[in-house]
């Protein structure tokens, strides 16, 4: 994304430590739900942490921020319409925008570490699901609630973005969607 010095980001559902390799100090607002953001770590940015919802972010106007970056959160937004409404919000606030997701067909479900888990039938699913939230409930809330997206879906959220795969050995490991319009 070319990240320059002083550069305007809007790190949706972001923490300060994902920008430790960048050199250039920039301008970041990492917006996360009330309790989530980490704001101890120590960084050479100006970081600035904002409560909301990255579904709606109405006090944000387009023209406030340089770029756009969200790594792995849109799928813990809610069902499609809440991916849609997130991703309505990317392209409003910014035309340079960079989402990263995990990818459905990785051999390990980045979640909760279970090989081939979108692809076990319901009952299985709900089986461990069931197990793991005597013993974690918040972090099974937190599964339960992942909706993985689609290479597909995602083009059809951001039509303009130009659509990867990042590659662990011969599987898709993500999907970046990005775009540097100006």
């Amino acid at each position: 994304m070319k990240p320059f010095e002083g550069m305007k980001v809007l790190d949706l559902g972001g923490q300060a430590q994902i920008w430790d390799a960048v050199e250039v100090t920039l301008n970041i607002t990492c917006l996360n739900l009330p309790g989530i953001a980490n704001q101890d770590h120590p960084t050479h940015h100006n970081i600035v942490f904002v409560e909301g919802n990255a579904c709606d972010i109405p006090d944000i106007n387009y023209g406030d921020f340089d770029l756009v970056f969200s790594n792995s959160v849109i799928e813990h937004v809610g069902d499609e319409n809440k991916q849609i409404q997130f991703c309505n919000e990317v392209k409003r606030v910014s035309k340079k925008y960079w989402i990263q997701t995990p990818h459905k067909n990785f051999p390990i479900e980045a979640h909760n570490g279970m090989p081939l888990w979108w692809y076990y039938p319901t009952w299985l699913r709900t089986y461990f699901l069931d197990n793991w939230e005597k013993k974690l409930p918040g972090w099974t809330k937190m599964i339960k609630s992942t909706t993985v997206i689609t290479e597909k879906s995602l083009k059809e959220m951001l039509p303009n973005a130009t659509i990867i795969k990042e590659w662990f050995l011969v599987f898709p490991k993500s999907l970046i969607a990005y775009s540097v319009e100006e």
